[in-house]
């Protein structure tokens, strides 16, 4: 069932909830909820291997995205992860910086076009979506899913991922309770074509987005491989000019030793992978999580205007002592407020707000804080008996106020601007992102998060220094369906969007 807002901070407002001691869905399930710090350690770094992704989830993935980071476990996911890890690094994060401002100017030109008459209401969720998969396209894939003009619609490969999420929420009692068996015991491959047959238009959905999506990755792979074999003067012919991520990880696969090597079905599978945004670990800066903090901003911006304010004044004089030239890595990172900015948008508001883990095997949770059983006995650590689901507040733990202060459930991104409380640094928060978990952490943390920190700046850089974003007045509400994404209340959750009003800034 997906669940509002409101509902996950009602939720996280706990240290750590256990009701009844391990609170029972159904007489084979044990789960317990927690975003203590040393028990999210535990959990993610030093006993990871104890508490392994949901069956549910390495199926799925398997299912619709093959074998990538996403839908593999232990030695078959470090071997992946080792391999994917230099195409990330900041040198290279430095060789993407054109190709995001040449997408990004392609959106704000036609963001200006739409205001050039005065203020006009824009669903700004749907261009950050097509902008966010064009980034992710070409400096990922080598590849154009979309012009950004205002005449094209979104790819079909967009509108096929906005409606996976939908298919996911309405398949969970499937893919719970007899995908993990199928995937088990009969191919991924063989498994879409069973779904054809099943009495569930859903399910015959699905498989139809699945082969649509794997037949697009194929071709793009099979593409980018010929250009290789072609020589480099075919690969600078194509788009991203042979540095975007996949061209790099094709190539460095090529020089791998025989030991760490991908197969063929493994580079496509992070193909889809990339593609589709994806959370928990992997999530290639993709197309879902990153709109999703990028709408979240832009509406956070336009309901505080004097921070809408202050930024824009930064970046204006950013601009300006780069002779007036788009600024480059070295210079949007350096940027204060606007780092600011998207760290507090990505503390309060995780666009994935909750991972889920499953214990293997019997072993002991200890805890930071302890915490008071039923009994009135103070517990220190908790037994976690095999086949217990553990449910980790990323949420939780970003608004935890005996870390954060009791301001932590306000957006203020001047907390950035000064050393953050004593309590934050000291509690050792496994995170791979400024003591926040919003990435995750540990070996299955968030592979490409400086990517989508990256796509984040550069976007917001643009479009809040050419433009100012007011509220329309409309009650935007969160829907959480596997990633939040706004709404209008007035028109319901199956209508994702995001309408703010936007006029062109008044040059000085």
């Amino acid at each position: 069932m997906p669940l509002i807002d409101g509902q996950l901070r009602a939720v996280a407002a706990h240290q750590l909830m256990a009701f009844r001691g391990t609170h029972r869905c159904t007489p084979q399930e044990k789960y317990i909820y927690t975003f203590d710090p040393k028990a999210m350690h535990h959990i993610l770094v030093k006993d990871q291997y104890t508490f392994e992704e949901q069956s549910v989830f390495i199926a799925t993935n398997k299912v619709f995205f093959g074998d990538g980071l996403l839908s593999t476990l232990g030695e078959h996911h470090r071997k992946q992860r080792k391999m994917l890890n230099p195409v990330f690094s900041t040198a290279h994060m430095r060789d993407m910086i054109p190709t995001f401002n040449e997408i990004t100017l392609k959106l704000r030109d036609s963001l200006a076009r739409k205001v050039q008459g005065g203020a006009q209401e824009v669903d700004m969720l749907s261009w950050v979506s097509r902008t966010a998969l064009e980034l992710v396209g070409q400096s990922g894939l080598g590849y154009s899913f979309d012009s950004l003009t205002d005449e094209e619609c979104a790819h079909p490969y967009s509108q096929a991922l906005k409606g996976l999420f939908v298919l996911l929420a309405e398949t969970f009692l499937f893919r719970a309770y007899i995908l993990p068996s199928l995937v088990k015991f009969i191919p991924a491959p063989i498994s879409r074509i069973l779904a054809a047959y099943w009495p569930s238009r859903n399910l015959r959905r699905g498989r139809e987005l699945a082969d649509y999506m794997w037949q697009l990755s194929t071709e793009i792979y099979q593409e980018k491989v010929q250009a290789l074999d072609r020589g480099d003067e075919a690969v600078v012919e194509q788009i991203g000019k042979g540095k975007d991520i996949m061209s790099v990880l094709i190539n460095e696969n090529l020089k791998a030793s025989e030991e760490d090597k991908l197969d063929e079905n493994e580079l496509i599978g992070q193909y889809k992978n990339f593609t589709y945004r994806q959370h928990r670990t992997l999530i290639f800066a993709a197309m879902d999580t990153t709109s999703s903090a990028l709408a979240r901003t832009l509406l956070l911006l336009a309901e505080n205007p004097a921070v809408q304010t202050r930024l824009r004044k930064e970046l204006v004089e950013a601009r300006q002592e780069n002779q007036g030239l788009d600024l480059g890595y070295d210079e949007l990172v350096s940027i204060p407020y606007l780092d600011s900015v998207c760290r507090e948008t990505l503390r309060l508001y995780p666009p994935i707000p909750r991972l889920m883990r499953t214990a293997i095997k019997d072993t002991v949770l200890p805890l930071s804080t302890p915490v008071t059983g039923v009994d009135g006995s103070v517990i220190t650590e908790i037994p976690i008996p095999a086949n217990t689901n553990v449910h980790i507040s990323l949420m939780g733990s970003n608004r935890n106020e005996a870390l954060w202060g009791p301001d932590a459930l306000e957006w203020k991104p001047e907390r950035w601007l000064s050393p953050l409380p004593v309590t934050v640094s000291d509690a050792k928060i496994p995170g791979v992102y400024s003591h926040l978990m919003t990435f995750n952490g540990g070996g299955r943390s968030c592979i490409g998060f400086k990517f989508s920190q990256l796509e984040m700046k550069v976007v917001l850089a643009h479009l809040i220094e050419t433009f100012e974003f007011i509220p329309t007045g409309k009650s935007i509400g969160w829907h959480y369906a596997g990633v939040s994404n706004p709404f209008v209340r007035e028109e319901g959750m199956n209508h994702a969007q995001l309408p703010l009003k936007m006029t062109r800034v008044k040059k000085a």
